[in-house]
């Protein structure tokens, strides 16, 4: 019996809850022949609101991680940012060596909506706080590799003005309007193809945003907006990449 694949899902933040938000997501993608295992930050920022909070993660995860590698074929950074835990780890001797893929929800929701969207659309990021509209929007360009080609393809980022843990802890009515407003905002900017949940804590939201895009576009064109989960697009990626050993 062929020995089952083993992917480590990396929350870098300390809010256990966020982790275990994460499961269900997982698990519903029915992967059977896989274990998942779920890291959750053993210090840190609760929340990573910004560039700072992402590199204080990265130090307080990494040390803890490290001795994990060789008991997984795959990790997953489930922060929606240009985190260094992605480099950091892909960096590392034991990954390079026995190519073990690493990626981060960011980097594989935006390489999916690319692949999904019409030549003559773009895709979009919803996400949290004010800040992340410039910091996803320059990740967008680094990633991409070039201004025109971001311009070409992207849409831009609206966001909610909340934080990661102000999702799960404000009042739900709340969360609802500012959701739905930000996927408006996003959808007026015109040929949007595609909308990524641009925050781990966002994950499981897409009927909300699903509801945004029928009241905006109307049924038949709000129905044909892909949504991007990132932590479901990154496991599926991680999927192929484990059992096709790249």
């Amino acid at each position: 019996m062929r020995a089952k694949h083993s992917i480590l899902i990396i929350n870098p933040n300390s809010t256990a809850s966020m982790t275990k938000g994460l499961e269900p997501l997982v698990s519903s993608l029915g992967f059977k022949d896989t274990i998942y295992d779920f890291f959750t930050a053993p210090s840190g920022p609760k929340s990573i609101n910004d560039e700072n909070d992402a590199a204080e993660s990265a130090r307080h995860c990494l040390p803890d991680l490290v001795p994990l590698i060789d008991r997984h074929d795959g990790f997953l950074v489930a922060c929606y940012s240009k985190h260094p835990l992605v480099q950091s780890l892909k960096s590392n001797d034991g990954v390079k060596s026995r190519h073990k893929p690493v990626t981060g929800i960011f980097e594989a929701s935006v390489s999916t909506s690319l692949q999904i969207i019409a030549p003559d659309e773009k895709f979009g990021i919803v996400s949290t706080g004010k800040v992340w509209e410039k910091i996803l929007s320059s990740a967008v360009v680094d990633f991409l590799g070039t201004r025109s080609e971001a311009s070409r393809r992207f849409a831009g980022v609206e966001t909610t003005e909340l934080n990661a843990t102000d999702l799960h802890d404000a009042p739900a009515e709340e969360v609802q309007k500012r959701v739905k407003n930000a996927v408006k905002r996003l959808l007026r900017k015109g040929n949007v193809g595609a909308i990524c949940l641009g925050c781990a804590g966002m994950s499981g939201m897409n009927k909300m945003v699903r509801e945004a895009c029928v009241e905006e576009l109307g049924d038949i064109e709000g129905e044909s907006i892909r949504i991007v989960d990132g932590v479901q697009a990154g496991v599926a990626w991680l999927e192929g990449a484990v059992r096709s050993g790249f």
